[in-house]
């Protein structure tokens, strides 16, 4: 017994420290930021059986070859030759201050999407007139109607939704809803298949199941918000088609942001649509009607900003950081998830270190405990540095937004988290003009006065138990 005891014991160690020792090479040779490689050296040392099985599942940033391969091959060039055709006329230079003007090189390089003047934007903090206005698009929809949705819920909401898309339907508007396999599991048990009877066109996004693992990661999402109709209006930001008093028990209600845009902007928003809706299900869709003439209701410059892990960066991310090193007055981020990495704290810390005010707002608590605990880990050193921190008491925050002076801003559906930096894909707009900007501050200072800022000498002061949860969920916020 005890010889046999010894021989188990034995093998257990053999294949553990196999893991490691195989395990460190791929990690070290894998194209990946140091910081997550190096999270992922300690999780297998010091867990190597869960930490196999954890990387193997949510490790590498996999797509599966057969979706890369028809986007690069067929979506992707398609839809850019269409661009120059659709926009070139409402392409335009915004009139923005000098030093801001990196900001756009940055964005058009990254993006590949010109600015579009033009456009009339009207912001919807309001989750019941956000829904009732998209349903009264779809109810005067004459051709067809596309959502994309990270959450479809078969609530009361969802299902009102759905009834509008069903009642298109039948007059002869093709309606598509792409939605999230994951963040819309409950649409997919039933309430999906009713649509589809009745003829509305519904694909799942990124089925997750057993049979896709070796085709892709399990954890990448479509985190995007989206609905165009008719190629002439469209939504974009942070709301859900849910109930807007659905929250976690310990957060409260959403609280959420989105923009209803009419104009040149549409027509891009309308290719993020035709972009993944080919890349899910390799139907091209048909481009008559698609893209009609948008006309220009107002002035406002929109640039609309897809990101994912198709991309070869953080786009993003690297948006943020340009915006910040461009601010020179006051800054105002709102999000319902504060994980930053290196990059964006160190131009947090160098924005008011250059005397410029910095104010984030986020919930008080948020649906994602380890979420909280890691970002709150990095208050210290943002108070030292004279970031004003601010912890909003009406519910969970749920927009994403960013100000910089009085000229730039960005709304859309990506946390400043590792996870929407480089893991989900994302949507956003950027606003470039003082119009537009003032609108979304005055939303923003709104989450200011229903907030708590934090104080660094109460910080300070927190239990250590506290001090140490965080410092722990740190250790981990690269792999978020």
């Amino acid at each position: 017994m005890e010889s046999g005891a010894v021989s188990f014991t034995t093998v257990v160690l053999i294949i553990d420290w196999s893991i490691r020792l195989v395990m460190v090479p791929v990690l070290v040779w894998r194209p990946q930021r140091p910081t997550v490689a190096l999270a992922w050296i300690a999780v297998i040392t010091f867990m190597p059986w869960m930490g196999l099985v954890a990387y193997f599942l949510f490790g590498e940033a996999r797509l599966g070859n057969r979706r890369r391969r028809r986007y690069a091959r067929d979506v992707h060039p398609k839809v850019t030759a269409n661009r120059p055709g659709v926009h070139r006329a409402y392409v335009i230079r915004p009139n923005i201050q000098e030093h801001q003007q990196a900001v756009v090189q940055v964005a058009e390089t990254l993006v590949g999407m010109p600015i579009l003047g033009g456009n009339q934007i009207e912001l919807l903090p309001n989750a019941a007139r956000y829904i009732d206005l998209i349903i009264n698009d779809i109810e005067n929809a004459r051709n067809h109607v596309h959502l994309l949705f990270f959450i479809f819920e078969p609530d009361d909401v969802g299902r009102r939704v759905g009834e509008a898309l069903a009642a298109a339907t039948a007059r002869g508007v093709q309606c598509r809803l792409l939605a999230d396999a994951a963040g819309s599991f409950g649409f997919f048990q039933g309430y999906a298949d009713e649509l589809r009877s009745r003829g509305v066109h519904v694909q799942a996004n990124l089925p997750v199941s057993p049979l896709r693992r070796t085709l892709a990661r399990l954890d990448l999402r479509n985190h995007r918000k989206l609905a165009v109709i008719d190629g002439m209006v469209a939504y974009t930001g942070s709301h859900n088609i849910i109930r807007g008093d659905y929250g976690d028990r310990r957060a409260g209600s959403w609280q959420d942001l989105t923009a209803r845009i009419r104009g040149p902007a549409v027509t891009q928003l309308q290719a993020v649509f035709y972009e993944d809706w080919h890349f899910e299900t390799g139907v091209g869709l048909p481009e008559k009607d698609m893209f009609p003439e948008p006309g220009t209701p107002d002035q406002v410059p929109i640039q609309v900003v897809p990101s994912g892990p198709n991309l070869p960066h953080s786009v993003v991310r690297d948006i943020v950081i340009e915006a910040l090193h461009s601010a020179r007055r006051r800054v105002i981020i709102t999000t319902p998830y504060l994980v930053p990495d290196e990059a964006l704290l160190t131009a947090l810390r160098l924005v008011a270190a250059r005397g410029a005010r910095v104010d984030i707002v986020m919930p008080r608590k948020s649906d994602k405990m380890l979420c909280d605990l890691a970002g709150r880990s990095y208050f210290a050193e943002l108070l030292r540095a004279g970031v004003h921190l601010h912890l909003n008491r009406a519910g969970l925050l749920h927009a994403k937004t960013m100000t910089v002076d009085d000229g730039f801003a960005m709304l859309g559906s990506a946390n400043f988290d590792i996870r929407s930096f480089f893991l989900n894909f994302e949507l956003g707009l950027l606003f470039y003009e003082p119009g537009a900007t003032a609108q979304l501050r005055f939303c923003q200072t709104q989450y200011i006065n229903d907030s708590d800022e934090v104080g660094l000498e109460t910080w300070d002061q927190r239990p250590t138990v506290h001090r140490l949860a965080q410092n722990l969920s740190m250790l981990l916020s690269p792999l978020l």
